[in-house]
């Protein structure tokens, strides 16, 4: 963590936040007003949450949802560069998966009982290599468009979501599958792993 502050200042950004959450099980529904938690204690924490005030934290990985379901999920619509509409719900149009993602969390609250808890996206972002579809391109495509977006919000809920990206650094010697040590905006020597824009 003593690196962290000098990685910022030497890519000339100021004012990041580092965050941790536990990740949330919904199902995500097709379309999105369909999702639902599937974990029964789920009811009661999204009750609290909105009794207190509280947001839910959510890991929203579209990388993930592609990667698992290739057949049926447009790379496009995952890295935010779909041309158009590509699933129409009701009234919302739908024209990445992220925001998709995101609404099926808010359809998930709403069925709860819950639906004025506000949703903080707690990790996104893209690998860089180390499996399908990681690559520079498509990590700095996403992450950027990420960024771009978020001040819009989702068909669902407009206005600006607050969002953190998954992760200040690549992890060479984390453990597990290869793609998880190339989620950083920055390699592990600290140079930047591609150009960004905040």
């Amino acid at each position: 963590m003593k690196n962290v502050n000098a990685a910022l200042s030497a890519a000339g950004l100021s004012g990041i936040k580092v965050s941790t959450a536990v990740q949330s099980g919904v199902t995500a529904g097709y379309p999105p007003s369909q999702g639902t938690f599937s974990a029964s204690h789920m009811g009661p924490i999204a009750q609290y949450l909105a009794t207190t005030g509280a947001p839910l934290l959510a890991n929203i990985y579209p990388y993930f949802s592609y990667v698992g379901n290739q057949a049926s999920i447009d790379i496009k619509y995952a890295l935010f560069t779909s041309s158009g509409t590509v699933v129409q719900d009701g009234s919302n149009a739908y024209q990445n998966l992220f925001d998709a993602l995101v609404d099926t969390f808010y359809s998930a609250l709403g069925s709860a009982g819950a639906g004025n808890v506000k949703i903080v996206v707690s990790e996104s972002g893209w690998p860089s290599a180390g499996g399908t579809a990681a690559s520079t391109a498509n990590a700095q495509t996403y992450n950027q468009n990420l960024i771009n977006h978020v001040g819009k919000g989702t068909p669902k809920r407009p206005g600006a979501i607050e969002t953190y990206i998954f992760a200040m650094f690549n992890e060479n010697k984390k453990t597990g599958d290869e793609t998880e040590k190339h989620f950083g905006l920055f390699n592990a020597d600290k140079s930047p792993a591609y150009s960004i824009s905040f």
